[in-house]
């Protein structure tokens, strides 16, 4: 067993659904669990392709666990179109997988960081890769773990261009633009992997080839799966070639901080209604020790090496 230990906090797509195959082809660390979130689907939805995906890895020991349901400022979650487009209506490409024999945890997913905070300690990595809901929630109820998590990575926001939903707002960021900021403001420490390094790392059909050329049933599914992403992406930006690796990227920036350059700043995320969700630097905390790390550069050739490694790895031995 590894001494580092990680939760996903996911809204199980198709990116997520590579964040996991990420953290479990990994030496260096023990995914102890996933919670799950809403925004590409709705929670319920999230957590069943989570089990279905770990499932389909050879991993029905790992739990998930249901977050929130929706915003820390309304009462429902409505999903956006986009989504559909992008992930397919099940939330994984429309690529059919068994219902899962594990079933969701009793305990809500917020509960379980807090333990696992308490338990772990500086050996926990956290990586929430869709809305901050769950996190701003732990630690309004828990304010001592945002000193006692050892590292948390997230997948969200842009700084040096403009957002993926709005001119100003990534998707995650967006689906709960006061909790982000909540989260960024807090003592917590964390590194932002967000469009900036994300729209640079870019999977192809070069790769999904590879995957069905292992002749198992994780890596077919996975290439299906992905194929459906790439050709989603199409719609949005012909000009890229393939698929953008948002959470499984921050997953290795986790593991590896040398994958990305980055700047130091106290961040905050606007939520008025002109500017919602935009991700900027703090101007009344310029002089003040920073807690954020903004990735801005990426080696994406590194960066792909490995991720294809601890893939195919893993694809071959889910036969």
């Amino acid at each position: 067993m590894a001494k580092r230990k990680m939760i996903l906090d996911l809204d199980t797509g198709i990116d997520d659904s590579l964040a996991i195959a990420y953290a479990l082809g990994a030496p260096d660390v023990d995914l102890i669990g996933i919670m799950g979130s809403y925004g590409n689907v709705i929670v319920e939805e999230g957590g069943k392709n989570a089990l279905k995906i770990l499932e389909l890895l050879g991993h029905t020991d790992i739990p998930v666990y249901l977050g929130e349901s929706h915003s820390s400022t309304s009462d429902h979650f409505d999903r956006m179109e986009v989504s559909a487009n992008i992930h397919g209506q099940n939330g994984i490409g429309e690529v059919e997988l068994p219902e899962p024999t594990r079933s969701i945890e009793k305990e809500s997913a917020v509960d379980f960081l807090i333990e696992s905070a308490h338990k772990y300690g500086k050996d926990l990595t956290l990586v929430p890769t869709g809305p901050m809901t769950n996190l701003a929630a732990a630690l309004k109820k828990a304010p001592e773990i945002a000193n006692e998590i050892g590292n948390m990575t997230f997948m969200g926001g842009a700084l040096t261009m403009p957002g993926n939903v709005t001119a100003y707002a990534e998707a995650n960021i967006n689906q709960d633009a006061e909790a982000a900021n909540a989260v960024l403001t807090s003592p917590l420490h964390s590194t932002m992997v967000g469009l900036d390094v994300t729209l640079r790392t870019l999977l192809t059909k070069k790769e999904t080839k590879k995957w069905r050329e292992l002749g198992t049933v994780a890596g077919e599914k996975f290439a299906d799966i992905v194929d459906y992403y790439i050709e989603a992406y199409k719609q949005f930006n012909d000009n890229l070639g393939g698929c953008a690796l948002h959470d499984p990227l921050a997953v290795g920036v986790a593991l590896d901080p040398s994958f990305v350059t980055t700047i130091d700043l106290n961040m905050v995320v606007n939520y008025n209604k002109e500017t919602y969700g935009r991700t900027i630097g703090d101007d009344n905390r310029l002089n003040e020790p920073t807690n954020v790390k903004v990735s801005v550069m990426v080696d994406k050739d590194r960066y792909l090496k490995v991720f294809m490694e601890y893939l195919t790895a893993l694809f071959k031995a889910n036969k």
